[in-house]
């Protein structure tokens, strides 16, 4: 059995929406592309790094509207690794409509969205989703992933559309590697989906030292 591995870059009060530019999801949302300013050469090298591997895409309709405009044309330029890479994988799309599938290797997923995904992870050994938030709230939800890849940007933007949304369903998970810092203040989290729910507990236990400090 394969990887389900989300990629999201969120802001520090979890905004996903529109990372990439303005035209992204412009409705009601003034701050589409606000990742663009953040970038350096760490971040940029750990999401370079992020992709080793990959074998698939999960993608939701929107966010494959707009790779699929894109990457077919960036081979050969500044982009050649991500884009050879993206046109050469298959890409799975998660849509209610009828998206135009021109994009070499792309497969509308049935209705059955939690069936389908199970599949896609049996068939592949590193299957990756970028962005597509909506689609993204879906597997959070069903606990349809493996791993989560979380650039958290020091901002906040206090609108938009949350990574977690009121949905979410109580999980752990697991640090897999140590948080990695570039120099514009990005922080690269790396989790494990894990066993269990969130555990409780009360900090004025006698065990737990409370008014031990000053």
């Amino acid at each position: 059995m394969g990887l389900i591995d989300i990629e999201m870059f969120a802001t520090l009060d979890l905004v996903g929406q529109a990372p990439g530019g303005p035209d992204e999801d412009p409705v009601g949302f003034p701050f589409g592309g606000w990742q663009a300013p953040l970038l350096d050469e760490v971040s940029g090298a750990q999401i370079g790094a992020a992709y080793a591997g990959t074998d698939a895409l999960l993608l939701g309709r929107r966010t494959y509207d707009i790779f699929a405009a894109y990457w077919p044309h960036q081979e050969d330029g500044k982009d050649d690794e991500i884009a050879t890479l993206f046109n050469r994988v298959p890409k799975y799309v998660a849509s209610r409509g009828r998206p135009d599938l021109s994009w070499a290797g792309s497969t509308q997923l049935g209705p059955d969205l939690a069936r389908a995904v199970r599949e896609i992870r049996d068939r592949h050994e590193h299957v990756k989703v970028v962005g597509s938030l909506n689609l993204v709230q879906t597997l959070l939800r069903e606990k349809l992933f493996d791993r989560l890849d979380l650039w958290l940007h020091p901002i906040v933007l206090g609108v938009g559309k949350k990574v977690f949304d009121d949905g979410a369903v109580p999980s752990n998970v697991t640090l897999l590697a140590p948080p990695v810092a570039g120099p514009k203040g990005t922080v690269y989290l790396r989790y494990g989906l894990a066993d269990g729910t969130p555990a409780t507990g009360d900090m004025s236990a006698p065990d737990r030292g409370a008014g031990s400090v000053g």
